[in-house]
């Protein structure tokens, strides 16, 4: 059932957590801070829709679970990843497009944006939360699909830090172990951390809320996650072109013909 006054509430929850960290961002100057909130946006959200039910079924507590272990481990590994690099180079980016006064601006181009986003996108833990039925063999495909998007979103991560932090591998392409099979392995693993979400939200009766995964996959394929990150990536490092050549973009397969292995740091 869509409770449109709870997902209301999520959006003054969400509001009030993005203007919190919009006056952090202020004193020290960098809006990257932002990046470590964005999943715990999601986890709020669930914590809103389940504060207004009157009792928490079996759905609800396990996708209150999965939604904690995705958000904390994503939050703490950016916040660890970002800790004492300044601004990223994509706000600073956003920051000259928006001067003068991109410290006002910022509220609602950085910050305010993000929540509204996530708001959206949280759609199927709403549905799901707010259901009392059994769990169903769509709710098991739905969690086998989020442990695989866990996987390959952890794991490839933990992968590409273990390899910037040898030394011995400064100005190569990462192309080992899950970045073997997709140039994206922590993107793929949050496409389906997130269509693993709506399989249980749709085994509520959430039909609904597919357009929380749709935007998802969209942000993480055509604005914000391969297609920024790959947009100039080949000029700037050039050995990477190579890596693109075999290796899938998002989806894993097999690498195709072997090329010379690549020297840029990801």
């Amino acid at each position: 059932m869509f409770d449109l006054a709870l997902w209301l509430q999520s959006l003054a929850a969400l509001a009030a957590f993005a203007a919190a960290g919009w006056l952090v961002s202020l004193p020290i100057r960098n809006v990257s801070i932002v990046d470590g909130m964005w999943s715990l946006m999601f986890l709020l959200a669930a914590g809103v829709y389940a504060w207004g039910q009157p009792a928490l079924g079996t759905r609800a507590l396990l996708v209150l679970a999965m939604a904690a272990v995705w958000a904390l481990r994503l939050a703490l590994y950016i916040s660890w990843r970002n800790h004492g690099h300044g601004e990223d180079f994509r706000y600073q980016q956003i920051r000259a497009r928006n001067e003068p006064g991109f410290a006002v601006k910022s509220l609602y181009l950085v910050f305010g944006l993000q929540a509204a986003l996530a708001w959206i996108i949280s759609l199927p833990l709403l549905a799901a939360v707010n259901s009392t039925g059994p769990l169903t063999a769509l709710d098991y495909a739905g969690i086998a699909l989020w442990v695989i998007g866990m996987v390959f979103e952890a794991g490839g991560d933990a992968q590409l830090a273990r390899f910037k932090a040898d030394p011995g591998n400064r100005g190569k392409v990462m192309d080992r172990g899950l970045w073997r099979y997709t140039r994206h392995p922590n993107y793929f693993g949050d496409f389906c951390v997130w269509w693993g979400f709506f399989l249980v939200a749709l085994a509520a009766g959430g039909w609904w809320s597919v357009i929380g995964p749709v935007l998802m996959s969209v942000l993480l394929l055509k604005v914000s996650g391969v297609a920024l990150l790959e947009k100039d990536i080949g000029e700037r490092r050039p050995e990477y072109r190579d890596y693109v050549r075999r290796t899938n973009a998002f989806f894993p397969g097999l690498p195709r013909a072997t090329g010379a292995r690549g020297g840029a740091d990801r």
